[in-house]
This record gives C-alpha cells, sequence and structure tokens, in this order.
C-alpha cells in the first residue's frame, strides 16, 4: 500500500497549480502546438468576442460573476415582492425608514420605485452574469472549434 505522499510526489501540476492527469488530453495537438500556450486577450470568436486569460483568473471571474448575478436577482425579485405585497417586511421597512427619514411617499409612487429598481437590479444581474460568460481559460477551446473532431 502507497502513501499519499507517493502519489504526490508523481503528480504534476501546471502554472496554475490544479494537478494535470498522466494521461491529459490537453497535452501538445497532433500539430505540435500546446493549447496551454494560447496567448491571452480580446478575440473574435464563433459564438461573438470572447477574452483568453489565464485558467485561474477565469475560475475567479466565474465564480464571482455568477455570485453577483445571483445576489442581484435576489434583491431584484425581493424588490417586486415588496412592490405588488403591501404586508411585505422589506415593504414595512423602507416604509419606516422613509417615515423616519421625513418623506411622506404616495402607494403609487412607492409601489413604481420599488417594482423598477427590483427590474433594474434583475438587469443588472443579467447583464453582469452574460459579461462573466465572455471569458475563457487558456487551452479551453470549445468543442465545435477544434476541426480534428469530425
Amino acid at each position: 500500500m502507497s502513501s499519499p505522499t507517493d502519489d504526490d510526489s508523481a503528480q504534476a501540476f501546471d502554472e496554475t497549480g490544479d494537478p494535470v492527469a498522466a494521461d491529459d488530453d490537453r497535452g501538445p495537438r497532433d500539430d505540435g502546438r500546446d493549447p496551454r500556450d494560447e496567448p491571452t486577450g480580446p478575440r473574435q470568436g464563433p459564438g461573438g468576442r470572447e477574452v483568453v486569460v489565464p485558467f485561474r483568473l477565469y475560475k475567479s471571474v466565474t465564480v464571482f460573476s455568477t455570485l453577483a448575478a445571483v445576489v442581484t436577482y435576489f434583491v431584484g425579485f425581493t424588490l417586486i415582492d415588496a412592490a405588488t405585497l403591501q404586508i411585505s417586511f422589506v415593504r414595512a421597512t423602507i416604509v419606516y425608514l422613509l417615515d423616519s427619514a421625513g418623506i411622506l411617499l404616495p402607494e403609487d409612487v412607492l409601489v413604481a420605485i420599488l417594482a423598477i429598481t427590483g427590474v433594474g437590479f434583475i438587469v443588472l444581474g443579467t447583464t453582469v452574469y452574460v459579461l462573466g460568460t465572455r471569458f475563457r481559460g487558456q487551452g479551453m477551446g470549445k468543442s465545435q472549434d477544434d476541426t480534428s473532431e469530425t
């Protein structure tokens, strides 16, 4: 039985610190080029403009853009809920804070502001997510781009 350190010493790691399997198919292609040596920067792809970045940055962009999109969707739908429900906790809190500040809004104006702000947050979340999907890690070619797979 081998110890875990024996397996770790034989394990290869790429420039991002991720383990590379011995039979990793991301190695040199038939033409001798290594997809991990792909240059970074913006380029025009088949699905529109894309930005090739180092893999570690790609992972960070994907995680944080998805997180930001989920949070803004949640806030947007919560504000729309507050606009449509008269007994919403969020709406009661907003009305209380506005009354404390001496701002008295008519009911229909408050509903319109909450609904427009909620839709704005949902659009913002969609924009952040779409922009986050434009990034691609080095060596992450799309299978439909690879002409050798026919």
